[in-house]
């Protein structure tokens, strides 16, 4: 095993003291009076042994590690990991790294994780976390590391905020399924509190009273897959008049798309279907699903416009901004002008789904 080159391997080699050598690898050569002729000869070296500072140490000598750290519920889910992807290459473009964590519903793995960023001296934050962690997030806007929070506005927490406008989306999301002649539109979401879905729910109710419809939603409980599609399947067979349902997350729209597969493997073709997020599948099944797509390239490059402007120290540290992006409403087969229809035999109201 070849032994790993040190600031003092390249001293020793050169007859040069560690600091100076140290001084040129950090790019304080000016700055410290060191000649150009000993600059060269160490960046000479240190390109002939390939030798790479150890960025924790770096980070001690210069109160910077450039990373970032990336707290959210659940990375794996399509949404946040595609926030992920963008913010990375941003990141990358401008010298950092991005640290990415879930912490699930824990507030003790939020702390342990934020103890472990802070060992690592990471540079700021980046966080979108579940309801009820509003005391440990605000400890962490409080602190010294500029945070910037995404996805979810929290009251009561003063800070910088990337947020997608959810109200306007799924009111325009309504008002198109009444337009093409869908009068009885379901909205399923999440019992939470959770103040992007409330923003949702309230989209669809203030476009449904509008329209002069009857609101019909449907909360869930989620506590797992098997639950939520029998919930679905119930409801759905509890309402036969429903004629359209919009569904308030990703995680709901793949859960509602299993309770609406007939034993053949097809999908009812009576109902107008809406998801609250975009992903790969809904443009290639069929139908075609219609969705709200959440601009997840913008929302990362707002995001890290905010940090790295605080990061630069160009804005005032006290000053906040929220940012708000329109969502796009991609229209698909799913969502289509209403023609009359018998309902699928198998789906009728006197039906079971074995």
């Amino acid at each position: 095993m070849t032994k790993k080159i040190s600031i003092k391997d390249i001293a020793q080699r050169l007859n040069l003291s560690t600091t100076t050598v140290s001084f040129v690898i950090n790019g304080k050569s000016k700055e410290k009076f060191i000649s150009k002729e000993v600059t060269a000869k160490i960046l000479d070296l240190v390109a002939e042994v390939g030798f790479r500072p150890n960025s924790f140490a770096k980070g001690l000598r210069t109160g910077k590690s450039n990373t970032i750290g990336f707290l959210v519920d659940h990375i794996s889910d399509p949404f946040f990991s595609g926030i992920a992807h963008f913010l990375e290459e941003i990141a990358a473009q401008n010298g950092y790294k991005i640290l990415f964590s879930s912490t699930g519903k824990e507030k003790n793995k939020f702390v342990e994780l934020v103890e472990a960023f802070t060992e690592r001296r990471v540079d700021g934050y980046i966080v979108a976390t579940a309801l009820g962690m509003e005391e440990e997030v605000k400890k962490l806007v409080d602190s010294d590391v500029p945070v910037v929070l995404f996805d979810r506005y929290l009251p009561g927490i003063t800070a910088d905020y990337v947020l997608v406008d959810n109200f306007v989306s799924t009111y325009k999301a309504t008002q198109h399924l009444f337009e093409n002649g869908y009068h009885n539109c379901a909205f399923i979401t999440t019992d939470t509190e959770e103040q992007q879905m409330t923003d949702r729910l309230e989209g669809y109710r203030d476009a449904v009273a509008d329209q002069g419809g009857e609101e019909l939603v449907f909360k869930i409980k989620y506590e797992g897959t098997g639950s939520v599609v029998n919930a679905i399947t119930s409801f759905l067979h509890a309402n036969p008049q429903i004629d359209a349902v919009i569904f308030a997350a990703n995680y709901l729209t793949m859960e509602g798309l299993r309770a609406l597969k007939s034993p053949n493997g097809k999908l009812r073709n009576d109902l107008a279907l809406v998801s609250f997020d975009d992903f790969e599948l809904l443009e290639f099944i069929s139908p075609a699903i219609t969705a709200i797509q959440q601009p997840m390239q913008k929302i990362a490059q707002h995001i890290m416009k905010l940090l790295l402007a605080k990061l630069a120290q160009k804005n005032d540290q006290d000053m906040f901004s929220t940012v708000n992006i329109p969502c796009v409403l991609n229209k698909r087969e799913s969502s289509a002008a209403k023609v009359p229809t018998l309902r699928h035999p198998e789906f009728s109201s006197g039906s079971s789904i074995k």
